[in-house]
């Protein structure tokens, strides 16, 4: 971040092998960047970015929209459960914190593989994260049980295939977080 006058200038470069994504809140900056980049690198500019990395990113009304409405659907085919019932939610409410009693899932690679697929859409959907991060200690030795409640977050995601994350302008840089501490 450099301080130009009394505004604050964020240039972010983001970088994945060959994709290179450029975003900042000051045209100059932008563009000086891509000066800098293109005396060492033959680059291409796509103008305004529409998909990186399997992330749409939509522009609307004074913010951006980051969703992988695309990953989700791939997410539902690759599990198998495209027609599921849709959830409100991603763990149950009543789901007791252990399961002593189940017994282990005969295919934990493919327990890891979605659960691995889901740690992806985080970056989108941070509404997961509890549900995900719960799954995850289980990934050693999954049971029975944590594959039902894996189905139930997939679900869950399959009714809300068009969330993502919406970015919109502040005036200072602070970063606000909140938390349920229930």
């Amino acid at each position: 971040m450099n301080i130009i006058g009394c505004k604050w200038v964020r240039t972010y470069v983001l970088v994945y092998v060959d994709d290179i994504l450029l975003l900042g809140n000051s045209p100059d900056m932008i563009d000086s960047v891509m000066t800098q980049l293109s005396s060492s690198f033959r680059i291409r500019d796509l103008l305004m970015h529409r998909f990186f990395l399997g992330i749409k990113a939509s522009y609307v009304k004074d913010a951006l929209v980051l969703s992988q409405q695309r990953y989700m659907t791939e997410l539902l085919r690759k599990a198998d459960i495209e027609s599921c019932k849709q959830m409100s939610t991603p763990v149950s409410l009543v789901t007791s914190s252990t399961s002593t009693g189940s017994s282990l899932f005969d295919d934990p690679t493919a327990y890891r593989s979605l659960v691995g697929s889901l740690m992806y859409l985080l970056i989108t959907r941070p509404d997961l994260s509890f549900a995900v991060n719960r799954l995850c200690q289980f990934m050693h030795r999954p049971t029975q049980d944590y594959w039902v409640a894996l189905k139930r977050v997939l679900c869950y995601v399959q009714g809300t295939r068009n969330m993502g994350l919406r970015l919109s302008p502040s005036s200072s840089p602070i970063v606000h977080a909140f938390s349920d501490s229930d």
